[in-house]
């Protein structure tokens, strides 16, 4: 397998880094950092992004999620692994990254569970971490970035030291 082109974001001057800030926003938000990666691994199953799925489920891993759940999030709703919080929150990310799947995208049961279990500053972290993963899916997809690949870079081998000495 071969990329078309490298990632966008590290083409452009200035887009990983912004691209970068912005997930940086949703870090520093309160938002439980496994909540975040349980999102970004199910939204990225979705989309079919390898490389999103392969670097999230490391990152689940890095932060000793057990295998029961990361190996259940692509069937969370009949897993009995994940707290009602983390259920409302993948019920929102699978909405959100499914838009055009129904008439009304992001039904009110669906917010207000979600708005039950986070408050307006986690629900803004929570809409913000779910459109950044997608956009990162759909640059990864649309070049058929490959999985393991990112792994290799300068940038990736910055951003996960970085990642890593956040934790």
């Amino acid at each position: 397998m071969q990329s078309r082109i490298n990632n966008p974001a590290m083409i452009l001057p200035g887009a990983i880094e912004t691209l970068q800030a912005l997930g940086k926003l949703t870090e520093k938000s309160g938002l439980p950092q496994k909540i975040r990666e349980l999102m970004h691994l199910r939204a990225s199953q979705i989309n079919g992004c390898s490389v999103c799925v392969d670097m999230h489920w490391r990152n689940l891993k890095r932060s000793n999620e057990t295998d029961e759940r990361v190996f259940a999030v692509a069937a969370w709703r009949d897993a009995p692994y994940f707290t009602d919080a983390e259920r409302a929150a993948l019920a929102l990310t699978e909405a959100v990254t499914r838009l055009s799947d129904r008439p009304d995208p992001v039904p009110d049961e669906i917010w207000n569970e979600a708005a039950r279990h986070f408050d307006e500053p986690a629900l803004a972290a929570l809409v913000l971490c779910i459109a950044v993963i997608n956009l990162w899916n759909r640059l990864n997809v649309a070049t058929r970035q490959v999985a393991g690949e990112w792994l290799k870079s300068a940038e990736a081998k910055a951003w996960v030291e970085n990642a890593v000495a956040a934790r």
